[in-house]
């Protein structure tokens, strides 16, 4: 008789169907992505501009506007599509002339994204007269701020007025465009100062490489005190009409960014003390301006700088659909009948340019994600920094006290964290609540991310953006660098240049970032983030966090040891002036950031999607497919980092030599020989590692014994885990490719080309 074991049926499990992607992601993923999905204002204000953008945009570039450096009648018409479509208008407050409550970062980035998704001049045409308004509205007096960005709206119908259009003119004449910001030529110095009356100014500026030059009417520039009455540097406003010379300059004979105005103005104007941007006291007959230069730029391209970042990033979104379409015709007219795969698929037969793809959305998205975080970030921190300020001024501190109850405040706000995070939860919650409710408390945290934030988008998104835009040309072959490629590949290329040294080298975010990641209190949210990522990937084991939380393990613990550490000839290793250090592991952490983004925005489309009706069917798709993209740029940053950081770990210490101290690290083969009876396995044990020689007088060919990891083993274990963590990330990324060969496109892009 048969066993029970024979005879019992064995329930099968049906196999169960993974979702897949079937469309291109559209407004309805986006929105939940990036989160603005109950903003109906900036889902308006994003068809605004991508109409213009794919309109009269497009068609500029399609016809050949950027062949000239002239500001043309065609780009000046740019203009005032940016005022009709509200482009102009979403910078300011309502009572103004704009329409958005409250900070408008996120505004900001969205129209600065969807204007390069087609040209990126015609994007820093519209963000440069933000910028030039920026240090009025960051730091300017009640009464600049209501003057120029009053004027600075489009008139109203029947409102006879002249519109003004802002500039701003930082940098000087120095050779290779003057990149150096904190010195300045320009010089401001009293004219005249009559009695009892108001000091006038006199400003001799040379501008370089200046936006909006060529049609702009204000300028704020920045001057250095040429008068011993004149304390500092500071930004003064310019007006055409100002006394004086108002120079527009030649136009720069850029290769890239032509849809924008860029001169070499010159300006030799009087001006009355009044426009000093954030006004001015009097002391000992000496005017002090209340903000040095400095102090007003730092305000503004923390802010700005992460737009510029995500205009690189929509590039390399926007190549995607262009991409799939000329791979998938790229044999049509040719061999292969309709239905065949060779006409269909084309080049999408080969695995190679479907992964290269992968990569250039995946890394796209990673940009994204980290860009709109940082904008919305500054949305948040806006009102608290505006809080800190007045909180400040009722204590009557400034200066070092100012800074010591800051100092403070951060103290508090590492003591809140660990007390909400400890395992056995806090101690005393009220007090723990007492403390986060702080307004300098909240202020602190915020800041302490958005000093990391503002810099590694700029730094990681234009940097890597650009070497992944180069990628994309590369998948459209020569078509890529023609004037008529689908999507202006070429052009698109060559603006992520520029994008990379606007608003400060990548050297400059490099060293910006080298001081605030070590922020104790940045530090301590970093530390969360891991045990976050932790926590994720048990119930999203797909997307790579685990991966990812590993990586950032590691490159805290080589911060922490690079920060102790010396090198081989005692030296100090992490300071301000090593940059062979500092750098590096400030490119390792924009790698983390952004691909830590992309996890937390995929996981909020998972969890928000569903309440969206209009998602119901194809939700399932795009986060199986979003979660294999994290995987993919989770390996990718994971492998980034983990090679720079033992670069800087290994990299300092000397190889041992063939020297007295080295030799008397190997062993002699006669000595292994007797050892190996007393300690078994030490004869394979050395040998495995090549510090072995046959005879006392032959040393084994290589540059000298092998390297000791004695210090180190905590960086061992965890390089060796990071590795091992990169399990499963190729499947990932061949299920990704898989979906790109299948998914669904419009029959033609959706702006002429």
């Amino acid at each position: 008789m048969p066993s029970t074991a024979e005879t019992q049926t064995i329930p099968q499990t049906p196999p169960q169907t993974v979702p897949t992607l079937h469309t291109l992601p559209g407004d309805d993923i986006r929105q939940v992505l990036w989160r603005f999905s109950d903003r109906y204002d900036l889902a308006m204000l994003v068809q605004a501009a991508r109409t213009a953008a794919r309109g009269p945009v497009a068609r500029l570039v399609a016809d050949g506007a950027r062949n000239s450096h002239e500001w043309t009648e065609g780009k000046a018409a740019l203009l005032s599509v940016f005022d009709e479509s509200g482009i102009t208008a979403a910078f300011l407050e309502p009572q103004y002339g704009g329409f958005i409550e409250g900070p408008k970062n996120l505004a900001l980035a969205l129209i600065a994204f969807e204007l390069a998704w087609v040209d990126a001049g015609a994007a820093t045409c519209s963000l440069a007269g933000n910028l030039g308004l920026a240090p009025i509205h960051e730091r300017g007096t009640s009464e600049q701020r209501a003057r120029y960005m009053k004027l600075a709206a489009p008139p109203a119908p029947g409102e006879a007025r002249q519109q003004i259009r802002a500039a701003f003119a930082l940098t000087e004449p120095l050779p290779f465009v003057g990149v150096e910001t904190s010195m300045l030529s320009g010089k401001v110095r009293i004219a005249a100062w009559p009695e009892g009356g108001e000091p006038v100014l006199q400003v001799d500026k040379r501008g370089r490489f200046i936006t909006n030059m060529g049609f702009a009417n204000v300028v704020t520039a920045a001057v250095d005190s040429d008068d011993p009455r004149i304390k500092g540097s500071c930004m003064v406003i310019l007006e055409d009409t100002d006394p004086g010379t108002f120079d527009r300059g030649v136009p720069t004979r850029k290769l890239v960014h032509q849809l924008s105005s860029t001169r070499d103005p010159v300006f030799s104007l009087r001006v009355p003390a009044s426009r000093i941007v954030g006004g001015y006291s009097i002391k000992d007959g000496v005017i002090v301006p209340r903000y040095s230069h400095n102090e007003i730029i730092e305000a503004v391209f923390r802010r700005t700088r992460v737009t510029v970042g995500l205009m690189t990033s929509a590039k390399l979104l926007s190549a995607v659909e262009p991409l799939i379409r000329y791979q998938r015709r790229r044999f049509r007219g040719g061999e292969g009948a309709p239905g065949t795969p060779r006409y269909e698929l084309g080049l999408q037969q080969k695995a190679d340019t479907l992964q290269r793809l992968v990569d250039v959305w995946a890394a796209g998205e990673a940009g994204a994600s980290l860009g709109f975080a940082a904008a919305r970030l500054f949305d948040e921190l806006d009102p608290l920094e505006k809080k800190k300020e007045e909180l400040l001024e009722e204590r009557a501190l400034s200066g070092r006290a100012a800074f010591k109850a800051l100092a403070l405040a951060q103290q508090d706000a590492i003591e809140a964290l660990r007390l909400s995070h400890q395992l056995d939860g806090p101690s005393d919650p009220e007090w723990v609540k007492t403390l986060q409710s702080k307004p300098l408390v909240q202020f602190v945290m915020l800041d302490s991310v958005a000093n990391v934030f503002c810099p590694a988008c700029k730094l990681w998104n234009t940097g890597v953006g650009a070497n992944m835009m180069r990628e994309a040309v590369s998948l459209m072959g020569g078509y890529g660098l023609t004037e008529d490629c689908p999507g202006f590949f070429g052009q698109k290329w060559m603006d992520a240049q520029l994008e990379a040294t606007y608003e400060g080298p990548e050297a400059v975010q490099r060293l910006q970032l080298s001081l605030t990641m070590t922020n104790e209190l940045f530090l301590a949210q970093f530390r969360l983030w891991i045990d976050e990522l932790r926590r994720l990937a048990s119930v999203r084991p797909g997307t790579g966090a685990c991966t990812l939380a590993t990586a950032m393990k590691l490159w805290l613990w080589t911060l922490t040891h690079l920060q102790l550490g010396t090198d081989a000839e005692g030296a100090r290793l992490y300071h301000k002036n090593r940059q062979g250090v500092t750098f590096p592991l400030a490119d390792a952490l924009g790698w983390l950031l952004a691909a830590r983004q992309f996890i937390l925005d995929v996981g909020e489309l998972e969890t928000k999607g569903p309440s969206n009706p209009a998602l119901a069917e194809s939700l399932g798709g795009f986060v199986s497919f979003f979660t294999d993209l994290c995987h993919v740029q989770s390996a990718r940053a994971a492998g980034e980092v983990g090679r720079l950081c033992a670069e800087l770990v290994y990299g300092y210490n000397r190889h041992p030599a063939w020297d007295q101290a080295g030799c008397q690290a190997c062993y002699c083969a006669e000595e292994l020989a007797s050892l190996e009876g007393v300690i078994p396995g030490i004869d394979g044990t050395a040998r495995a590692c090549g510090d072995v020689s046959e005879r006392s007088d032959m040393l084994p060919p290589k540059a000298g014994p092998c390297v000791k990891f004695d210090g180190l083993e905590g960086f061992v274990r965890l390089r060796t885990r990071l590795d091992a963590c990169l399990t499963g990330a190729r499947l990932a990324k061949d299920r990704a490719a898989e979906a790109l060969s299948k998914v669904m496109i419009p029959e033609a892009l959706d702006y002429p080309v």
